[in-house]
């Protein structure tokens, strides 16, 4: 089944399960476990989150390499956790270690008390362009460069990465791209932009000089939209208590793709739309899902990748035969897409 993501023509990715749902005990073979199904099912690489309440991410991909042939983490990197330098410290460690490479999701935004525990008072905007100086001086590093800059937030004199980096294993690199601040500073580090993409009928054309393009979205997908839409429903029911933890966690976030997506979420959904915002509404996620037929969901993903998003960041997947589901839509969708 690997030809179903990998040959679709599409950078596609999973993402790994928090740690704040897993059994003590357990997580480790959780995450292991769903690393195996996606690199089986031929996903490029598998996002790792981090915050304040999570499992250190850079753990989490040791874990994952140490278990993987050739799965890339794509690491959630937030600056106010560690020196740009020893990010660009572990990159070449895992590549020369592991000889593997890594993707680096560069975080600016997150929830308001966390920021308050770490003693961070930094605007939104600021914080991108604290994050494009902070960027900068990784890329600088693990292109072999001898580092010497003076910004508002970082300096550095003559800093030379060690061990050295592995040219062939740089870095690829994502910010957020729901704002506008996101979409200047993907733009100056020459970022792929991710995004919570609205529905194809309200998805506009991503403005001139934004490079890769990427989305985040679930996918539940099956021959028939009735078993879809029957497994959909199974998995994430109406949660009263999820749903006021959701409006919780709204009062504390300063994340802007939090808001557009609850906006989304107030509009209930049309006959025969597959675009889905109960998971988020509930919390039981954060992204969109996509719900329906093979063909169904494969005419919206082509509709996401004729306006330029070629690479798709899916939710964490439940088993491997999900991904395999997932497969076929994503076969059915590059076939309806001009290369």
């Amino acid at each position: 089944m690997r030809h179903l993501l990998s040959g679709s023509g599409l950078q596609v990715f999973s993402t790994c399960p928090p740690s704040y749902t897993a059994v003590p005990g357990e997580y480790l073979k959780q995450v292991q476990e769903v690393a195996a199904w996606s690199e089986a099912a031929g996903c490029e690489g598998i996002l790792i989150y981090t915050d304040n309440g999570l499992v250190d991410p850079w753990t989490v991909a040791q874990a994952i390499v140490t278990g993987t042939h050739h799965l890339t983490p794509l690491v959630a990197v937030q600056p106010v956790y560690m020196h740009p330098y020893t990010v660009a410290k572990i990159v070449s460690s895992f590549a020369l270690l592991y000889g593997r490479r890594m993707y680096l999701n560069m975080v600016t935004g997150g929830f308001k008390n966390d920021f308050t525990a770490l003693n961070d008072p930094t605007a939104h905007d600021e914080r991108y362009a604290r994050i494009i100086e902070y960027t900068a001086i990784i890329q600088a590093l693990l292109r072999g460069e001898t580092v010497t800059r003076t910004g508002r937030h970082y300096g550095v004199t003559n800093l030379k990465l060690a061990p050295a980096p592995v040219p062939d294993l740089y870095p690829g690199v994502m910010i957020s791209g729901s704002s506008a601040a996101g979409l200047d500073a993907a733009r100056q580090l020459g970022a792929l932009a991710v995004q919570y993409p609205k529905p194809t009928d309200q998805q506009e054309p991503p403005p001139e000089g934004v490079g890769a393009l990427g989305i985040r979205v679930g996918i539940i997908t099956r021959e028939s939209s009735a078993e879809a839409w029957a497994v959909a429903r199974a998995r994430f029911p109406e949660d009263r208590k999820g749903q006021i933890t959701h409006q919780l966690a709204m009062k504390v976030s300063d994340l802007a793709w939090h808001r557009e997506l609850s906006d989304l979420g107030k509009t209930p959904p049309e006959d025969e739309n597959p675009y889905w915002m109960v998971p988020f509404e509930n919390y039981k996620t954060f992204c969109p899902y996509l719900v329906g037929s093979y063909d169904r969901v494969a005419e919206e993903l082509a509709r996401y990748v004729g306006l330029g998003y070629r690479t798709v960041i899916l939710d964490i997947p439940t088993s491997l035969v999900e991904l395999e589901h997932t497969g076929h839509a994503f076969s059915r969708a590059t076939e309806r897409v001009p290369a």
